[in-house]
């Protein structure tokens, strides 16, 4: 069974930083597609950045020039790094990876990581 285990979450002012870590129990070649979502409270899950295996990237336009997605395939291991954090930005966040088979796709979460931004 895949496990993602996510970090690197916590408290920070507006306009600081945070580097969030997404830990994979397998290979993450194994992987199609990577990708962060957010969830903040009484709104529905969203897309923030997603990372193909060709490294193909994909921002939400409200991070873009913010926010980077980047993996470290020897440490299998996937990053967000969030930079001029504003409040807007507070909410859980939950790493995703999945893996396109013949039929279907397997899609494995993260527990999630809270990020609070404070102004």
């Amino acid at each position: 069974q895949v496990q993602l285990v996510e970090s690197g979450g916590g408290l920070v002012q507006a306009g600081g930083s945070l580097r969030l870590s997404c830990a994979a129990s397998t290979s993450i070649f194994s992987f199609n597609v990577m990708g962060w979502y957010r969830q903040a409270p009484g709104k529905q899950r969203e897309l923030v950045a997603m990372l193909s295996t060709s490294g193909g990237t994909n921002y939400a336009d409200s991070v873009k020039g913010r926010f980077t997605i980047s993996r470290d395939n020897a440490q299998n291991t996937m990053y967000l790094q969030m930079n001029t954090l504003n409040a807007e930005d507070t909410a859980v966040y939950y790493c995703n990876a999945r893996v396109s088979r013949a039929i279907g796709t397997d899609l494995y979460w993260g527990q999630g990581t809270q990020v609070t931004v404070s102004s």
